[in-house]
């Protein structure tokens, strides 16, 4: 599946009922993408917590499964965005370029330089 058939399919299920409306840019998409997207990166957490904290065996399919439901909320956002997959990862890496033009460091992570980064995702 291409990432543009995957924003598809993951559309088709998205609600269309939102109890709340546009906030100035905010629109009720963007919220729920956003808020779902939080939730779903606390539910990785939790089933990291299980493992580090607790001594359970970490539950990689639900960490897939997790990471879809991320996937998910995604589509939403890009698609309310007007935005692809492809869109948001070239416009990640061209950042990450000028942030980290080799490799990571902490110095780069700690002084990265976010005039010329919000260029980059401009261009």
């Amino acid at each position: 599946m291409s990432p543009h058939e995957y924003i598809q399919n993951a559309l088709r299920t998205e609600t269309k009922q939102y109890r709340f409306s546009t906030t100035d840019e905010v629109t009720p998409r963007i919220e729920h993408a956003v808020m779902g997207l939080v939730t779903e990166a606390g539910e990785c957490m939790d089933a990291l917590k299980k493992a580090k904290i607790y001594g359970k065996q970490l539950d990689k399919v639900n960490l897939m499964e997790e990471a879809g439901d991320i996937m998910w909320y995604l589509a939403i956002l890009a698609d309310e965005l007007g935005v692809s997959f492809e869109d948001m990862w070239e416009k990640n890496i061209a950042k990450l370029r000028v942030r980290f033009p080799e490799k990571y460091t902490n110095e780069l992570a700690d002084n990265h330089d976010i005039i010329a980064e919000r260029a980059a995702l401009e261009q």
